[in-house]
């Protein structure tokens, strides 16, 4: 069975996307459609823009979610899955990709997150810290005695858990991580704290965004971050979409339910190959692949 999975933010590179412009016209008219939704020339950023431009959020998460979703679109009778998922944002990605939300609908939803997200960064400074080399049991005992808010956020792959939370806790946890043994405790670059309870106004403000979304029946189950199984009920997927923004994103329990349920096929939709390198570190007996036009 093949399963199709969708990269989060990090994954992004100039002149991500040209190469489909390029090569359809199908391509072509979805990103003519993402700049007049958008109302700002994304397509001329992500083929043009400098590094630094393509790190801000606001642009970052519409540019993988419009590489990703083009992609899926112009592979054609190619793009046959049998589940999907997506890791944090790519979540939305893999719901247009199988059809339970219209691209458009996608779009926007990715760009209020993104606007929700930044402007929860600001309320509070936070971040982010990748903890290597330690069970996650041991990651999640020290977090919890530590003054402050700090949580585990990405459960990425066995020795790989990414932590989010106040900038103060985050520095007193990786000192205690790193004295408990963790192989490295590294602080990551990014504006604040995914996936904890410090994204509570920007789920808040997404929820009612995802409220008024018409979610349909999905061509093919999707394994949310959330609930880690397979999921084909539009309200519930809605419901679990919600919760995203302030809970874990169980990657590898995901990942590892996919294998479970029949997956021998994982195939990477979108810019960069984070996720095949995750699926190594999970379970090397499956294959893994990059979607491409051909």
């Amino acid at each position: 069975m093949k399963a199709y999975i969708f990269p989060g933010q990090g994954a992004q590179f100039t002149g991500m996307g040209q190469d489909l412009y390029e090569s359809s016209a199908k391509a072509k008219e979805l990103f003519r459609q993402a700049n007049e939704t958008l109302g700002f020339d994304i397509t001329k950023i992500m083929f043009e823009g400098t590094a630094e431009e393509l790190k801000e959020t606001k642009v970052t998460q519409p540019a993988i979610f419009l590489h990703s979703t083009i992609l899926a679109e112009v592979m054609g009778d190619r793009f046959k899955p049998d589940m999907v998922a997506g890791h944090s944002l790519g979540e939305i990605s893999a719901l247009v990709a199988n059809r339970t939300v219209a691209f458009t609908d996608g779009l926007q939803l990715v760009y209020k997150r993104a606007l929700a997200m930044q402007k929860a960064c600001e309320i509070e400074p936070s971040t982010m810290a990748a903890v290597l080399g330690l069970e996650d049991h041991l990651v999640e005992a020290i977090c919890t005695d530590i003054p402050g808010t700090v949580v585990a956020a990405n459960y990425n792959c066995p020795g790989q858990l990414v932590i989010s939370g106040d900038v103060t806790a985050i520095g007193l946890a990786c000192e205690k991580l790193t004295e408990a043994g963790a192989r490295r405790a590294l602080v990551l670059p990014v504006g604040g704290a995914f996936h904890s309870p410090l994204m509570e106004p920007a789920r808040e403000e997404l929820a009612a965004a995802i409220e008024a979304t018409t979610f349909t029946a999905p061509a093919c189950p999707i394994y949310q971050n959330v609930s880690t199984f397979a999921v084909t009920n539009p309200a519930e997927i809605q419901k679990n979409l919600i919760y995203q923004l302030t809970a874990p994103v169980k990657w590898a329990q995901s990942m590892q339910n996919m294998i479970k349920d029949g997956a021998t096929q994982f195939i990477e939709v979108g810019p960069g190959n984070v996720l095949q390198g995750l699926m190594r570190k999970i379970d090397r007996s499956v294959e893994t692949f990059k979607a491409g036009i051909e």
